[in-house]
């Protein structure tokens, strides 16, 4: 018997097969329960408007620093960034 063709994988680790694909159409043509849907959500806001992102350079020794000093705190390198900058400009 040949190997059924697969597309990836589902987040749950499912085959994606042709069988799979056809069921999710059937699916998709009898209606989905609007109510059932959950809602996605992008990022979450910071500040009162979208947040912009501005790409800067970092010799490698500083950007060690900046990782190692994020994971000593737990906290994403850019929330790191975002906080000495606010100290930097608050300092001026």
């Amino acid at each position: 018997m040949p190997e059924k063709k697969t597309y990836g994988a589902t987040r749950d680790g499912k085959p994606i097969t042709d069988e799979l694909i056809e069921e999710y159409v059937a699916e998709a043509e009898r209606g989905y329960d609007l109510d059932k849907l959950r809602v996605v959500r992008g990022r979450p806001p910071m500040g009162s408007a979208p947040a912009k992102s501005f790409p800067v350079r970092l010799d490698p020794d500083l950007r060690t620093a900046l990782d190692e000093r994020a994971e000593h705190d737990g906290r994403p390198a850019s929330e790191v960034v975002r906080e000495a900058l606010r100290q930097y400009l608050d300092a001026g």
